[in-house]
């Protein structure tokens, strides 16, 4: 009877067991392969799935480290900037020595630089003077960590052309700046804010204004030596500056611009 009864509910065990079958286990490079795929097809989010998924189940195994690289690719294809920085920054610290850890800094300084634009573009109703260009500072000095580290990187002349537009970038802002003080009459922080300019940024196309600002600053100030040097540079680098005329240095009126009150001057405008 058991015998028979047991012949009866065999077909039903087996029929269950078709109905519920194991998850196959995918092996390391069936994942990494997988992963390749969507990256070759540009389906960034499935290969960042597949990159994890290797990650997580096979962290130490022959394609651990290449996932991760992959991954810091996949995510700046997606703009996710933050992602980058984050997974270029755990290559780093895991990975010190790998023969492709120039390509991390690389990308961790590309990042940077991708996600200053963007919250400098975007804050362009403040102002140019009022816009933070931290970040750009921090993607130029990323930069500059790449090249003292790894001066044969295929990376490197990238990063270089990079470095001259930041350079100019910041210059440009810091005479922004130096404009913005004039204005509100703070001629010896415009003037400090073009020596900055004068001492960092030499052979950017900000110093001819630098020079021009620092010359008018220096003459409300009353500081005539300072003034006159800063008119002989201006007059042998730059003599085509639209504020020499016939070899005759001309205001450019920043200065004349009233102060609207108290508080503003003593603010340097930054409450109104």
């Amino acid at each position: 009877m058991i015998r028979r009864w047991l012949l009866l509910a065999l077909p039903l065990i087996l029929s269950a067991c078709s109905n519920n079958p194991e998850k196959t286990e995918l092996t390391e490079q069936e994942y990494y392969q997988q992963a390749r795929e969507a990256l070759d097809d540009e389906s960034y989010m499935s290969a960042v799935e597949k990159l994890q998924e290797l990650e997580s189940r096979y962290p130490f195994g022959r394609y651990a480290e290449q996932a991760q690289l992959e991954l810091i690719y996949a995510h700046f294809q997606m703009s996710d900037m933050e992602a980058v920085l984050a997974d270029t920054e755990r290559f780093i610290r895991l990975n010190p020595l790998h023969e492709k850890v120039d390509y991390a800094y690389y990308m961790r300084a590309l990042a940077t630089y991708e996600m200053g634009f963007s919250m400098v573009e975007r804050r362009v109703n403040q102002g140019n003077a009022r816009r933070d260009v931290t970040p750009l500072r921090d993607a130029f000095n990323h930069f500059a960590e790449l090249l003292k580290r790894y001066p044969n990187s295929p990376y490197v002349a990238d990063a270089r052309a990079r470095m001259v537009y930041l350079r100019q970038r910041l210059a440009s802002h810091d005479v922004e700046i130096a404009r913005y003080y004039m204005k509100r009459h703070a001629f010896l922080a415009a003037a400090n804010r073009c020596e900055n300019v004068l001492e960092h940024y030499q052979r950017t196309p900000a110093v001819a204004d630098a020079l021009a600002i620092m010359v008018e600053a220096y003459q409300e100030l009353n500081m005539k030596p300072e003034a006159d040097k800063a008119l002989e540079l201006l007059a042998i680098n730059y003599p085509d500056h639209p504020q020499m005329k016939d070899g005759e240095f001309q205001s450019s009126g920043l200065a004349q611009i009233d102060r609207h009150s108290l508080l503003e001057v003593m603010t340097f405008g930054l409450l109104r």
